[in-house]
């Protein structure tokens, strides 16, 4: 079964993809607390929730949706050069206990040099993943203790020294990692560490040779070949925005609002940082939109780069850039395409992020439970204040 996530706006949200764009809804307790809700009803498997400056903090504003929510899991995203691992390892155990065993982590190392140093971290990208590889591995083996009074996890490194690293308790189940990023750095990290590889939205043949090559990685470091991580086969994410409706016209309508409502001063100082950026992938992504040079066209479709695939959100939008738009059918069509190619899961979101989740879970998800490739919408209504959303 493909597992379908959404997309959880702490940093704001509107009917426009450009930030502060008129009628920007604020990302307070109580609308994050519907956009939760209508998710835990229509089925989503968990929602992924951004980290940065320009957002909330991540497990701040999830924990309080924890009793709102029944069945949906919360994918929460933070930067592990920012704190301890045995303390990222003691939160995520504490949180997987309050959740009843809903809590997913999302690995960010921030490819902007300006963002990290905001915190402090002045340490250069490279530097960061090696860091990072270190503090994974810490963190696992401290959720595989047992607590105090049992032997805890010894470590020493480049980067972090541990003696007896553990939690009050193993957290179950362990949460699985996701980790994203395209270069050769992150590939690497990502094939020792990560349960789920992440990827942007790329037209298939720009993904496809990424997971062989991270399959080939993985093996190296001796999954799925009986060797010390053989247990835990990496599966493939792959992130989009989506327009789907119940015909193609309706959603290519929708395109062309989004496309016409972004501000030409926005596009071109967007473009402005996506041509400083360090990130591979979002060189990528800005390459894709065509966001190196010009502006967004008259015709939405014009940005297309594969069948359904639509660039048209990236002349704005820093990071996933892409969309998946059409009617439901079409969309579906395109999600089978990628879970061909080995991805197993999909992180959708839209503007405005409320209105789209009941679009996309009412119609979109519909389709795919038609096709048995998604697991059937839950009967039971949440607990709590989010029963009421609609």
């Amino acid at each position: 079964m493909l597992k379908i996530h959404w997309f959880l706006p702490t940093g704001g949200d509107g009917r426009d993809v450009a930030p502060g764009a008129d009628g920007l809804r604020p990302p307070t307790h109580e609308y994050l607390a519907q956009v939760a809700g209508a998710c835990d009803q229509l089925g989503f498997d968990a929602v992924l929730t951004p980290c940065g400056t320009a957002c909330e903090d991540a497990w701040l504003a999830t924990a309080p949706l924890i009793p709102l929510t029944r069945h949906l899991r919360f994918l929460v995203a933070f930067r592990p050069g920012l704190l301890s691992p045995t303390l990222a390892a003691q939160m995520a155990s504490t949180y997987q206990r309050m959740s009843g065993g809903r809590l997913l982590v999302n690995i960010v190392i921030g490819a902007e040099d300006h963002e990290v140093a905001r915190f402090g971290d002045f340490a250069d990208k490279d530097t960061r993943y090696e860091r990072a590889g270190e503090f994974l591995a810490i963190m696992r083996a401290a959720w595989d203790t047992d607590g105090p009074g049992t032997p805890g996890a010894d470590f020493e490194g480049d980067h972090f020294r541990v003696v007896d690293a553990t939690t009050r308790a193993r957290p179950v189940p362990r949460p699985e990692i996701y980790f994203g990023g395209a270069s050769p750095a992150a590939e690497r990290i990502a094939a020792n560490h990560a349960d789920v590889y992440l990827a942007w939205g790329e037209p298939p043949q720009m993904v496809a040779e990424r997971v062989e090559r991270m399959r080939a990685l993985a093996r190296d470091a001796g999954r799925d070949d009986g060797g010390r991580d053989a247990d835990r086969p990496m599966r493939f994410g792959i992130r989009f925005h989506v327009i789907t409706r119940d015909t193609e016209e309706q959603a290519w309508a929708e395109a062309g609002r989004l496309l016409a409502g972004m501000d030409p001063e926005a596009v071109a100082a967007a473009r402005a940082d996506f041509e400083r950026t360090r990130s591979v992938g979002q060189a990528r992504m800005a390459e894709l939109s065509g966001a190196a040079g010009g502006g967004v066209p008259d015709d939405p479709r014009d940005l297309l780069v594969h069948d359904n695939v639509w660039a048209g959100i990236g002349p704005v939008r820093g990071g996933a850039g892409t969309a998946l738009v059409g009617s439901h059918t079409q969309v579906a069509d395109r999600i089978e395409e990628y879970a061909a190619l080995g991805f197993e899961e999909f992180i959708l979101s839209g503007y405005p992020h409320l209105e789209e989740a009941w679009a996309t879970g009412e119609g979109l998800l519909g389709e795919l439970r038609s096709r048995g490739l998604v697991g059937e919408r839950p009967t039971a209504a949440p607990t709590g204040a989010a029963s009421t959303f609609r």
